[in-house]
């Protein structure tokens, strides 16, 4: 009766409580509080710039630019960003991250067709990147949440490469490292493994970060986040540096050395008319570019300038006439193939027996024509073949301008004057079964045979170069790659560039290439060290939905 009441909710009049003690003073602020406020809400997008400038450095790292170091410290940042966020928090930030990495990357799409195919391609890829953003916020509260977060990261690059329309790989992490100490991790598990690398070390300075700006700001003795030598700093700390290890010692067992001779190979660049999406229209002028230079190289032969080559490499689409039907293009090649008195692997566009279009390469023999052939596997949607092209002809009319082209169904090794080449058709080496399977196959040494003049003198090139190079390390191949318009190159098993073309240049490289024949592990294990990664993810989030349910549950 005589207690002063608790609440008084029947009444309109405000609750005033009994004052019984006097708060200490509080000192004013020198810093206006619109000001204070400002600086908060300023705080807020300190996330979103550091995902948008880790998107932007992976950019920088990718060639041709080849700043491989450059990604961990892109990994780093977005892990910090992304660290303790929400689901939605974490989909922005991924999101964010992929567009400021994607969108530039993938500028060379809109060559020729204009922005809208390249900036679709690119958003579409974020919105997967953002899939991984939600995964690695969703696990980083977990212990060892970096091993986890890079996990789900090779996961979600697992699915771009299968979804949608037989995937899209470019854009891997593996793809952005041709050089550096994580090159040497893509011959034990590919490039899982080597993008694994890159992104845990890259995890574990953004958690270690995390750890030593926690201890700084811990009070003096405050033993759960004030310990130098707790368990999360050391398993931070381990996880930056057990990548780099990794890779410097198994660096020195990259092997190079021919294990069944060498063989001497010439790369034929014929050069196009002129660049862009029209640079077919004269086919025959392709052709004839480079039957031209083989020509150039017999002729030297013949002086005794040159050694002759045990075989010749032209590019993809070098004969965009079909020359089992075209007489005049038989003759051409043929006469190629005699001068140079070796035989050509030529790239030409055909018909096949069953009337479909097929991307085909032909072993041409100089005395028996052609031979065996090798039809393109992983077709690009909307160049080769268009996928729903009723509904993307509302977007745009050049999708008219794609093919229907049909894919081949198996791998083929030529066997060329005793050497067993390889066949990866240009963008195909993006996939990893279709080199791997090559290289099961017997492939002693690798070609890519590429058409590049679609894409003019964007950075298409060179970032295809660059995966170039990692399949033969991945691999211990030399990696032989004729293109019409440049870049070619010769590439050693180490993936370094023996030799180089400028672009749109006519040109003719001669090398003499190791023949290898032992498998590397990443071959021998296939798709093995992936499908671990995946699970590695896949445990981390089930992990995090268990603690997170017993977490409410506690609660409640």
């Amino acid at each position: 009766m005589g207690a002063e009441p608790a609440c008084r909710a029947d009444s309109d009049a405000p609750y005033t409580p009994r004052v019984t003690a006097t708060a200490p003073p509080v000192a004013p602020s020198d810093e206006p509080a619109e000001s204070s406020g400002r600086r908060f809400h300023l705080r807020r997008f300190v996330p979103l710039a550091l995902a948008v400038i880790a998107g932007l450095l992976l950019y920088v790292s990718v060639p041709p630019r080849e700043l491989p170091w450059l990604a961990p410290i892109s990994f780093a940042l977005f892990g910090v960003a992304v660290y303790g966020r929400r689901l939605r928090a974490g989909f922005g930030l991924g999101l964010a991250f992929g567009l400021a990495y994607l969108v530039p990357l993938l500028s060379w799409t809109g060559v020729d067709v204009g922005p809208l195919p390249w900036l679709a391609l690119a958003a579409a890829e974020a919105l997967l990147v953002s899939l991984a953003g939600m995964g690695v916020a969703y696990v980083s509260r977990l212990p060892l949440w970096p091993l986890w977060a890079s996990a789900i990261w090779i996961a979600d690059e697992a699915l771009r490469a299968r979804a949608p329309f037989g995937g899209f790989p470019w854009g891997k992490v593996a793809f952005g490292q041709p050089s550096g100490v994580f090159l040497p991790l893509a011959s034990l598990g590919g490039t899982p493994l080597l993008g694994f690398g890159v992104v845990l070390c890259g995890f574990g300075l953004g958690a270690l970060a995390l750890r030593v700006r926690k201890i700084r700001g811990a009070a003096p003795g405050d033993a759960a986040t004030g310990n130098w030598k707790d368990g999360k700093l050391a398993a931070a700390a381990a996880f930056t540096v057990a990548p780099i290890v990794a890779g410097a010692v198994v660096m020195p067992f990259v092997a190079t050395s021919a294990e069944a001779g060498t063989a001497r190979v010439a790369l034929i660049q014929g050069n196009v008319p002129r660049m862009g999406l029209d640079f077919n229209a004269q086919r025959r002028a392709v052709l004839d570019y480079h039957v031209r230079e083989t020509m150039k190289l017999a002729a030297k032969i013949k002086s005794g300038e040159v050694k002759r080559p045990d075989l010749v490499l032209w590019p993809e689409n070098s004969s965009d006439i079909d020359p089992y039907v075209n007489q005049d293009a038989y003759d051409e090649i043929t006469k190629a193939a005699q001068a140079v008195g070796a035989p050509i692997s030529v790239g030409a566009v055909v018909t096949a027996a069953d009337g479909t279009p097929r991307n085909r390469l032909i072993q041409w023999d100089p005395k028996t024509g052609p031979g065996a052939v090798y039809d393109k596997r992983h077709l690009q949607p909307f160049g080769e073949y268009m996928p729903y092209r009723g509904f993307f002809r509302i977007f745009s009319k050049d999708v008219d301008r794609a093919g229907n082209f049909v894919p081949g169904k198996k791998a083929v090794v030529f066997d060329m004057a005793g050497t067993k080449v390889g066949n990866i058709t240009c963008y195909e080496a993006a996939f990893d079964d279709t080199v791997r399977d090559q290289v099961r196959e017997g492939a002693q040494i690798l070609s890519v045979p590429s058409n590049n003049a679609t894409f003019e003198r964007s950075q298409m090139t060179y970032q295809q170069l660059a995966m170039d190079r990692v399949r033969a390390v991945e691999h211990g191949r030399a990696v032989m790659v004729p293109v019409t318009s440049g870049v070619s190159a010769v590439i050693a098993a180490d993936g370094s560039i023996e030799q180089r073309t400028g672009m749109f240049e006519p040109a003719t490289l001669l090398a003499d290439v190791p023949k290898r024949t032992s498998q590397t592990l990443a071959t021998r294990v296939g798709a093995w060290p992936e499908a671990l990664l995946v699970a590695i993810g896949v445990g981390g989030l089930g992990w995090a939905v268990v603690r997170a349910r017993a977490g409410r549950r506690s609660e409640g």
